[in-house]
């Protein structure tokens, strides 16, 4: 996540959803890997070039050394591209600014080379999510006279559309504003949804007058018809808009991330703290005996955005100015078992970007976060503990500052 000056900014970049047209650009005569146990990691760095998005580097080891975007890597073309990784592919989607985008697939042949698997099209949405083996992309309408959120379901695999169903978001929110959804969560067989309560007025599309509720739409899988809504009132929304906010751990329980951050005309309204709940595994209520108030224990800052580790364990980057959702970010571990919080140490000073929101991964013996931190003084990829919360240094991305970072194996 950027700081919050360019927070606003990410806040307005819309995703893509795939298209139902045939592939263009196939690379047929790539073997396809994926048994070898061996894994490429692939950065992706802008350069920050009017009308350049990212380049895709790959390399064997993000612990030591550098890599630059220097004559190096894949070029993607379009000003904005968000990624997701599924099936063992890796998906770079094109923010199509209001029209269609392309969407290519990438994943690695034998030799651990990232080949393109193929090319097509996409309209704008707001929402993507890797559910049982399918991509779940949402298109959710902010504004106007629509209310009718799309949802469709993409074969990961064969990255076509396989159904799709509609949610009126006017009805879902029954409160005179509409529901906005943070983001889409697999949980047990179901895909959980939190959303906000917006105005949707054209004027404070954002604001709301509900700031200290909290929403989870429930829909089965594949039907995605909607079960029920699951509500409390502790603490304010889950997630944020283009962050999720709500993650299922190994034993089947969510937890669910609030910044109480809601707004009318652009002033935080929200009365109670920013904080952690749960709905255990089964049931679709949340858990009352159960409240992390991590402003509390953080000494009043206020969640910016949150990463799930393991076994409880998660990162998250913490507003700058306590009480508010502004100030640049800083980071933390909380285990959410415990509700124990500790500052990252080692980490730098001032960050300019990060990847916490959506965008890294997890080391492979699962105690750490793996995250590109952008500063003014160079980015690097930062490996950190989920248990001590220490930072180490990894490789330095040069020529471009660092948007994601992921894995594939071949």
């Amino acid at each position: 996540m950027k700081n919050t000056s360019k927070l606003a900014l990410l806040a307005l970049l819309a995703l893509t959803t795939f298209s139902c047209s045939s592939d263009s650009d196939k690379s047929g005569e790539e073997v396809i890997g994926g048994d070898t146990g061996k894994t490429k990691y692939i950065i992706t760095a802008t350069t920050g070039a009017q009308g350049i998005a990212d380049y895709l580097l790959t390399t064997d080891d993000i612990s030591t050394g550098s890599i630059t975007t220097t004559g190096n890597g894949i070029e993607q073309d379009g000003s904005y591209r968000y990624y997701i990784t599924a099936q063992n592919n890796f998906f770079s989607l094109l923010y199509g600014q209001g029209n269609p985008g392309a969407v290519t697939t990438y994943n690695l042949n034998t030799e651990g080379k990232l080949v393109k698997k193929s090319n097509f099209q996409a309209e704008t949405v707001h929402v993507f999510a890797a559910i049982n083996k399918d991509i779940l992309t949402i298109k959710v309408p902010r504004s106007g006279a629509a209310s009718i959120a799309s949802m469709y379901k993409i074969d990961a695999e064969k990255s076509l559309i396989i159904g799709e169903a509609q949610q009126d978001t006017k009805k879902l929110a029954g409160n005179g504003e509409r529901a906005f959804f943070t983001w889409a969560t697999q949980v047990g067989d179901k895909v959980f949804m939190p959303y906000m309560s917006i105005k949707g007025d054209g004027l404070d599309n954002f604001g709301t007058v509900n700031p200290d509720s909290t929403w989870v739409a429930v829909y089965n899988y594949p039907e995605l018809k909607l079960e029920k809504v699951i509500k409390d009132n502790r603490t304010s929304y889950l997630g944020a808009y283009y962050t999720n906010g709500l993650y299922q751990d190994e034993n089947g329980d969510a937890y669910g991330f609030s910044s109480a951050a809601a707004t009318s005309n652009a002033v935080v309204t929200s009365t109670k703290p920013s904080a952690v709940v749960k709905i255990k595994k089964g049931t679709t209520e949340f858990d009352k005996t159960y409240f992390f108030n991590v402003q509390e224990k953080s000494g009043g800052y206020k969640i910016a955005s949150s990463s799930y580790i393991s076994k409880g364990k998660v990162l998250l980057e913490m507003y700058g100015t306590p009480g508010t959702n502004k100030g640049a970010v800083k980071l933390a571990v909380v285990d959410v078992y415990t509700q124990t919080f500790t500052w990252v140490t080692n980490a730098p000073a001032v960050i300019s970007f990060s990847t916490v929101n959506r965008y890294n991964i997890v080391s492979a013996d699962g105690s750490s976060a793996v995250v590109g931190i952008n500063t003014p003084e160079g980015n690097w990829i930062y490996t950190i503990n989920g248990s001590t919360g220490v930072a180490t240094k990894g490789i330095k991305v040069e020529g471009g500052q660092i948007t994601a970072i992921a894995k594939l194996k071949y």
